[in-house]
């Protein structure tokens, strides 16, 4: 008896120590990380005791939030030149920042059979509404507006382009069939390697550039050890596990 009380002393004592150093952190998270940062913040929690509090947006809106005081501690971004550039004006912590998923750009719909595998649907035109994020807040909108200068479409389509603050709204857009079709984030659509839903091709990578998505820690995370223990749970297997799930590369 007297060493199964031990026991239960012991087990509380440790519980307790955890708790009592669990801390928050506050988390900007590019809109088309959404979904597996959701799984990331709940591993990270279950393993560690911290609490990743997520605001989810477009990289570019962040950005201007960052620079005028937003106290956000750890920035997961939709591209590199925007935490290297947060870096710069001493606005992160130096040496910080790392690559945490190259992203994927997708023309997808929510209508079975509407997009054709080599997307050739783009150039017979028989749509009224194309969805793609803002190109000057999010990086998938620019790589979607790389893709129709590539294809020799803008032109022809850009009339009829549909512009989402950032890729969650552009996605909400076509899968409430508000636009026929549009560009979004792989990882919107996918999960294990299948599509969710409706039809999809993949935009060849040579057809816009990389989407190095970097995260760092905030010039107001530098004292939070929770700040650095997230930014060390993104780099480990568990995390890297639920991004490649989600169609991303490392």
């Amino acid at each position: 008896m007297k060493a199964r009380k031990t026991l239960f002393a012991a087990v509380a004592l440790a519980l307790f120590s955890t708790l009592a150093h669990a801390e928050q952190v506050q988390v900007a998270v590019a809109a088309n990380f959404t979904e597996p940062m959701k799984k990331i913040a709940e591993q990270f929690e279950k393993d560690t005791g911290n609490q990743a509090v997520l605001t989810f947006g477009a990289t570019g809106k962040f950005y201007a939030q960052i620079t005028n005081g937003a106290p956000f501690e750890v920035f997961l971004a939709a591209d590199d030149a925007t935490p290297a550039k947060l870096e710069s004006e001493k606005a992160a912590v130096e040496g910080s920042r790392f690559t945490y998923a190259i992203g994927k750009l997708v023309l997808w719909s929510a209508k079975p059979g509407y997009v054709d595998a080599k997307g050739q649907v783009l150039a017979r035109g028989d749509f009224k509404h194309l969805s793609i994020a803002s190109p000057k807040a999010a990086p998938y909108g620019a790589a979607a507006m790389q893709t129709l200068d590539k294809l020799g479409l803008t032109q022809k389509v850009e009339s009829r382009i549909v512009t989402g603050e950032n890729i969650t709204q552009a996605y909400q857009f076509i899968a409430t069939e508000n636009a026929e079709l549009g560009f979004v984030a792989l990882s919107q659509v996918t999960e294990d390697g299948k599509l969710v839903s409706g039809s999809a091709w993949q935009v060849p990578a040579e057809y816009y550039s990389p989407i190095r998505q970097d995260a760092q820690i905030l010039a107001k995370g530098r004292d939070n050890p929770a700040a650095k223990a997230l930014v060390d749970y993104l780099k480990g297997e568990k995390a890297a596990a639920i991004i490649r799930s989600y169609g991303y590369t490392l």
